[in-house]
């Protein structure tokens, strides 16, 4: 990706992933806010440079797969219990995988975070591909 980032493109990379624990330090944990501040973070930093691009994109596709997983089962669960919808007998099990899958992602966002803070290309399986296919496209047109 080009030559070695500053400090400030680093911190800018970084700062991608801090996007999702910024919104649950302050008391919002809705699916929905955690993607609103990875896009408005994501709109910020689109010109930058392509090591900052590539982070702030995977992490904004990561948090868009995830954030509607979330958001399906905050549904549901609403639904189930304000609207005398039942659960399905499958539903203890997939809510137990979503919450794998959010502390995963969790983890995996705090060493994509330390490795951009230190000037480090960390990809995502699937979403990392992502990311960089966005930037070549973006380079190419």
């Amino acid at each position: 990706m080009g030559s070695e980032p500053t400090v400030q493109q680093s911190e800018d990379a970084m700062g991608a992933y801090l996007m999702m624990f910024a919104t649950l330090a302050m008391g919002l944990p809705l699916p929905i806010l955690n993607l609103v501040a990875s896009v408005i973070y994501a709109a910020i930093h689109r010109k930058k440079c392509d090591f900052v691009r590539f982070h702030v994109l995977q992490s904004l596709y990561s948090q868009i797969a995830l954030s509607g997983l979330n958001a399906y089962a905050v549904f549901t669960v609403v639904g189930a219990l304000f609207f005398d919808r039942s659960f399905e007998p499958h539903w203890l099990g997939w809510l137990l995988a979503l919450v794998g899958l959010n502390l995963m992602y969790i983890a995996f966002s705090i060493v994509a975070a330390v490795k951009a803070r230190k000037g480090e290309m960390y990809k995502f399986i699937v979403f990392g591909d992502l990311a960089l296919a966005s930037i070549r496209r973006s380079a190419d047109s």
